[in-house]
């Protein structure tokens, strides 16, 4: 096979933003995210912002930003001066829609109503409350800054400065967590009236203090059960599933969640971030990462790019399928040759099997009821 495949149609393109300090780390985070021992260096880390794009730039001329995501650690620990200077500083670079969706991530422990009030002056107009239980005995659990009390008042204080978009996040298959517990949290969360959701199960992950000192989780039954029972409620509420883990009302999915998971394009800013571009004069797409050590990204000169890598076409179609797979509701089939250049005569084969054993839809790259729970199984046939 060739290394690169044909021409390649460009997607829409997004950026994402990170900041990677935080007040505590808490023990099943495994993000780029560090306890802060000093004041945050607003200013030398808006600089270093401004020079990671700069290099950058020559690849999406002429492109406009669609969505933006800023994710951390802890975003919403940097003041709102810091976010209106920022976006004046972008804008001088790249070219906003005029609908631009642009979440902040917040800490219900970090913010109070004139901070919210700031964000939103500055541009920001989604917010994605990482709540993760409205339970005080598992915030404990989970090492999380805030109690139940300072949930609650972020929700109502983000209502109150304006923020009708948002999200609430939720974990499941907490330690020692019953259905009816889990059930509870859902409700706790469904008297916001909240337009998404984000509920996805507790993992331990490596290089994590619970993947070191694992407490005590609901076993795999339990947790069956807890999935079961949730999806149930959340869909008499209105809500759906539109991708694995993220719940919405009608039309109110997250845009820059479904360009993501589409295989669209996005610029990276900011230490650790990963970025991917696609590249149509040269029939490329190219995953990058940024230095992730918030120190060395602040010292170093000019581009902050640590390393990157040209998808190979071998690659293409298990990279294309990971990510529209998690969908509900898929892609088109002709998606997959105009994101990744490759007729889908390629993957013919593998489609007819899967469709044979119940797992994909007919006419369109989208897990069945049963596919979605061996998403695994189906992404493996994808290894070529």
């Amino acid at each position: 096979m060739s290394t690169h495949p044909g021409s390649l149609k460009l997607p829409p393109l997004s950026l994402y933003i990170h900041v990677p300090w935080c007040v505590r780390k808490c023990p099943y985070c495994d993000f780029n995210s560090h306890a802060l021992k000093t004041d945050i260096p607003e200013d030398a880390y808006l600089n270093a912002l401004e020079e990671d794009l700069k290099p950058d730039l020559a690849g999406v001329q002429g492109r406009s930003i669609e969505t933006v995501f800023i994710g951390g650690g802890t975003p919403s620990l940097m003041s709102a001066d810091f976010y209106h200077r920022l976006f004046d500083r972008l804008g001088r670079h790249l070219s906003f829609a005029p609908d631009a969706e642009i979440t902040l991530e917040a800490n219900p422990g970090t913010v109070e109503q004139a901070r919210f009030e700031g964000f939103r002056s500055a541009g920001i107009n989604r917010l994605s409350l990482g709540i993760q239980s409205f339970d005080p005995q598992q915030l404990e659990n989970l090492g999380r800054i805030h109690d139940d009390r300072d949930a609650h008042r972020a929700i109502a204080a983000a209502r109150e400065a304006g923020f009708d978009n948002f999200n609430l996040d939720l974990m499941h298959g907490l330690p020692g967590q019953t259905v009816e517990q889990a059930l509870a949290d859902l409700d706790a969360a469904l008297q916001y009236a909240p337009p998404h959701l984000s509920w996805y199960q507790l993992t331990l992950e490596p290089n994590t203090e619970f993947y070191s000192r694992p407490p005590d989780l609901p076993e795999d039954d339990q947790l069956w059960d807890i999935h079961q029972a949730g999806h149930a409620h959340l869909r008499q509420h209105g809500f759906t599933a539109y991708e694995i883990s993220a719940w919405c009302q009608p039309g109110q999915a997250s845009r820059h969640n479904l360009n993501y998971w589409r295989f669209g394009d996005y610029l990276a800013l900011g230490a650790g971030a990963h970025g991917k571009v696609t590249f149509a004069d040269t029939s490329e797409i190219r995953r990058f990462w940024k230095t992730r050590q918030p120190e060395a990204y602040l010292q170093r000169l000019g581009s902050r790019t640590a390393g990157q890598q040209v998808l190979a076409r071998d690659d293409l179609p298990l990279e294309f399928m990971m990510n529209v797979l998690r969908l509900d509701e898929g892609v088109e089939e002709a998606a997959f040759q105009a994101y990744t250049g490759l007729p889908l005569q390629e993957i013919a084969a593998i489609l007819k099997a899967l469709r044979s054993d119940g797992l994909l839809e007919q006419n369109r790259l989208q897990a069945t009821p049963l596919g979605q729970r061996y998403l695994n199984s189906i992404l493996e046939r994808f290894l070529l």
